[in-house]
């Protein structure tokens, strides 16, 4: 499997997901650039923003798509999508320098995430990246169960959540990066890998 297999499996299951992953690839290299990460990591920020939600491809679609709060057991279905995407991309080779960023997306620098409830720097620095560029793609961007947030209300949520939620280093150079206009939410979508 390839990365393009995978991406066309995320688009299937939710067509969504691969405008997602697209902008959640652009907006993380962007920052790690900011942060002067050299460019052969960023090339592996690319394929792993890309690739952070493939473990929603063993997600049921109708709790994808389900318009109102998700029940306990709908829940633990959608938060099982990093370790199911973990899985998924382990058995590849040429995709495992993904994996910190596929299986950490969504742990909280507090230690409140999923799924291994690491906090702080146990975090591996990629999955703090992407918990913020993530965070700020789903916020500005509809859902089935919500209208998506104003940027600025999006911005505050980011400052806002700094040291709770998200490592505040990485919050503070995804909103420097803002400022500076290296980030947009209209940016075309091309690919990134």
């Amino acid at each position: 499997m390839t990365i393009a297999t995978f991406s066309a499996a995320m688009r299937v299951c939710d067509p969504e997901l691969g405008e997602h992953a697209a902008r959640v690839s652009l907006h993380a290299q962007t920052v790690a650039r900011r942060l002067g990460w050299p460019e052969e990591r960023v090339e592996e920020v690319a394929m792993g923003a890309a690739l952070h939600d493939v473990g929603k491809v063993n997600t049921r679609p109708e709790v994808l798509a389900k318009p109102g709060a998700l029940d306990e057991a709908e829940r633990a279905h959608v938060q099982a999508h990093p370790v199911e995407g973990a899985w998924l991309v382990s058995g590849v080779s040429s995709l495992r320098s993904a994996l910190p960023f596929v299986l950490f997306h969504h742990e909280r620098w507090d230690g409140g995430g999923y799924p291994t409830g690491r906090a702080g720097a146990e975090i591996p620095i990629e999955g703090r990246l992407l918990a913020v560029v993530d965070a700020f793609d789903a916020m500005t961007s509809p859902r089935p169960y919500r209208a998506a947030l104003a940027v600025d209300e999006a911005l505050e949520e980011l400052e806002r959540c700094a040291g709770g939620q998200f490592d505040p280093d990485l919050a503070r150079a995804f909103l420097a990066a803002w400022e500076a206009g290296e980030v947009a939410v209209d940016l075309p979508l091309v690919a990134t890998v």
